[in-house]
């Protein structure tokens, strides 16, 4: 059975806090010790120019996750860490995706449409002031990220999931134009760890100033505790724990009996003085190693760099090759390019699983009705569906004929699932 690959990102603009390790850094360092995975993590660089054009802020950002992830115990020796930068053929893959990237699907992405309804309840006539391509491409560059290592797995939260179906369908329609070169992603969402509450009780979040910095010191996680927001009980009082976000957040932490015996104070009606000591001293324990190795790289950065270039090195490995492979699919070739069958690309082809050729097939034909589905439709509104599905199967089964070769290959592609879908009406 081949192994999956995971690939999890992290934007460079903030610093990392406990929503950050808990959501997305735990548990992709733990898929990383797993040897069904090929697991690869990257410190999205570019990402952070979107939104941010604060200079220092990127690059500090930038020092404090890569620290963060190697004093976490992520072993480079089992994962490919690296920086996204460090990656040229990322952003050459972007733009070959760019090119053949419908706008319609861009107007669909969820950031670029809350800019436009951002402009339009201020009152602004120009919908797309103040956004740029950065931010309307952002998708693409994602997908670049995402595709670049043909990743079967991205753990993300719920607010990224659209953007792994539009990776999925930038992939299908290349898959359907040029080869099937690409392996459609599946979002992963933990739904136990991805809402931690911050200190207003709201998911933790930079946009929220509600974070607990993963590595503050301990003088000031004791006073970030204490202004976790509580409710009115009195000591002796039982405390509701599953509404708690003090007990929150020390169960993401705890172990099964832990928590339990930690229900069990709150039903007994542990005081919230009480509770915040016991948090901080839980936390400060499980952080005051991790802190100290963080503290000891980000004091040693040529040490972390080096790590960031080995990393580079393996993933580019991978990438280079692979992005020859689409360029000549693309048709970006040598001059003297011939193209072959060997029995190598064959012996390829064979060695993939059922689950894999499946999965190309379904981005294959997901392309394919995207192409079509406006032909569906319009037998699907037509008073006669028979009659209208028959000239619609004829007009196109006319377009295969007076086409050539590559043309006449995908329009017969589109013929053959127009006489799938319609076959009801026939």
């Amino acid at each position: 059975m081949s192994k999956k690959t995971v690939l999890t990102g992290i934007t460079t603009t903030g610093t990392p806090h406990i929503g950050n390790y808990l959501g997305a850094i735990k548990p992709a360092i733990e898929a990383s010790e797993n040897p069904a995975f090929n697991s690869f993590f990257f410190l999205a660089d570019y990402h952070a120019l979107i939104k941010c054009h604060e200079p220092e802020r990127v690059a500090r950002s930038t020092r404090e996750i890569a620290a963060t992830w190697l004093a976490l115990g992520l072993d480079t020796d089992k994962a490919t860490f690296y920086r996204q930068t460090d990656i040229p053929e990322i952003t050459e893959l972007t733009w070959l995706l760019t090119c053949q990237t419908s706008k319609g699907l861009m107007n669909r992405a969820h950031a670029y449409k809350a800019a436009v309804d951002a402009n339009r309840e201020a009152g602004n006539e120009d919908l797309d002031d103040g956004i740029t391509m950065g931010l309307f491409n952002y998708p693409i560059l994602m997908a670049a990220d995402i595709l670049m290592f043909n990743a079967d797995i991205i753990p993300v939260g719920k607010d990224q999931i659209q953007h792994i179906e539009m990776a999925r369908d930038i992939a299908g329609r290349f898959n359907h134009v040029y080869e099937p070169l690409f392996t459609l992603p599946e979002a992963q969402v933990d739904e136990e760890t991805q809402l931690i509450p911050g200190l207003d009780g709201r998911k933790m979040s930079k946009s929220y100033d509600n974070t607990i910095p993963l590595f503050c010191s301990s003088d000031e996680l004791r006073s970030l505790i204490n202004k976790i927001k509580t409710d009115l009980r009195e000591p002796g009082e039982p405390k509701d724990a599953d509404n708690s976000t003090l007990f929150q957040l020390y169960s993401h932490f705890a172990t099964a009996d832990e928590k339990a015996q930690m229900r069990r104070q709150y039903e007994e009606g542990i005081a919230w003085g009480e509770a915040k000591r016991e948090l901080f001293e839980f936390l400060d324990a499980k952080l005051t190693a991790p802190r100290e190795r963080y503290n000891a790289l980000l004091n040693d950065l040529g040490y972390v760099e080096k790590i960031l270039h080995e990393g580079a090195e393996k993933a580019r490995a991978y990438a280079s090759p692979f992005l020859q492979k689409v360029r000549i699919a693309s048709g970006i070739r040598p001059l003297s390019y011939v193209p072959t069958q060997s029995a190598a690309d064959e012996g390829a082809k064979k060695e993939k699983s059922a689950e894999e050729l499946a999965r190309i097939e379904e981005g294959r034909r997901r392309a394919i009705l995207k192409q079509v589905q406006h032909l569906i439709d319009r037998v699907s509104s037509a008073d006669d569906k028979a009659a209208e599905a028959g000239r619609v199967i004829d007009e196109k089964a006319s377009e295969v004929e007076q086409l050539k070769k590559k043309a006449k290959q995908k329009a017969q592609n589109e013929l053959d699932i127009l006489r799938e879908e319609l076959a009801s009406f026939l």
